[in-house]
């Protein structure tokens, strides 16, 4: 039997491929923030894995970073699909001069230094991604990558929010798979007849150190790659990135714990 893929935006026609006659290896890497260190050591994981096409789910440029993680997926040897997250949007907001209203203040500094490293070609690229994309994989059906929810980039829940608030949004796509991210924290659950599935964040993770993403074949496996965190922190903070030294402290060598950050989504679910 011949396996097909379809990668496309929500309302537009589907370009479908042929694949070859085997199970197709997908990597989903989610909410890397810059984190160059950390992507490096996923991509090797992903190489001895085999992985014929990588999803990288948004969030890809805020942090110390942006151009060399750029640069990295797009000079992949293997196929990248991308999807916007809603860090990648308000940098591009920012770039171009706009306020959104829809990051607190404090960022200000980060997203305008972050919007200064990315150049017209840079900026052009990812302004093109997709807010999602969608692709038929044997055995496991339907597959939908979002960043946040099927409906927009910012929306918050976690493995313990409730069924009831959270099939209206799902159970309408009728896929059998829906991988997400942005809320940093990696979870398999299910939402009605839903598999939902959070890849976790490769680099800035909110439960224990180290880079987060998926493997998704004939099985769907949660990914935890380890690396030097010791030098990738002192590489971060020899960045010229306005927190370097806070985010190579908070999200590098003592991220927050999935119990405590999980406590404060509470208060922001949906």
């Amino acid at each position: 039997m011949t396996r097909e893929f379809e990668s496309s935006d929500p309302g537009e026609p589907h370009h479908v491929r042929p694949l070859p006659p085997t199970s197709v290896r997908i990597a989903a890497l989610y909410d890397i923030h810059g984190n160059l260190p950390a992507l490096e050591a996923v991509l090797r994981d992903i190489r001895a894995a085999r992985v014929d096409l990588v999803v990288s789910g948004g969030d890809i440029v805020p942090g110390p970073m942006p151009r060399e993680v750029l640069a990295s997926l797009l000079n992949l040897e293997m196929p990248v699909h991308f999807i916007q997250g809603n860090g990648d949007r308000e940098v591009l907001a920012v770039r171009a001069g706009a306020n959104t209203g829809r990051f607190p203040e404090s960022l200000r500094p980060l997203m305008e230094w972050t919007a200064g490293q990315l150049d017209d070609e840079s900026a052009r690229v990812v302004s093109g991604w997709p807010p999602s994309l969608r692709m038929r994989m044997w055995p496991l059906g339907f597959v939908f990558f979002c960043h946040a929810t099927p409906r927009n980039d910012t929306e918050i829940f976690t493995r313990f929010t409730a069924e009831e608030r959270l099939l209206p949004i799902f159970e309408p796509l009728h896929a059998a798979v829906v991988v997400c991210g942005h809320t940093h924290m990696q979870f398999d659950r299910r939402v009605g007849s839903t598999r939902v599935v959070n890849a976790g964040s490769v680099g800035m993770p909110f439960q224990e150190p180290g880079a987060y993403w998926l493997l998704l074949g004939d099985e769907i496996e949660l990914r935890h790659t380890t690396y030097d965190l010791e030098a990738a922190a002192e590489r971060i903070r020899g960045t010229a990135y306005p927190q370097a030294r806070e985010f190579a402290e908070r999200h590098v060598l003592h991220p927050p714990s999935e119990r405590e950050t999980t406590e404060a989504y509470s208060k922001f679910e949906l």
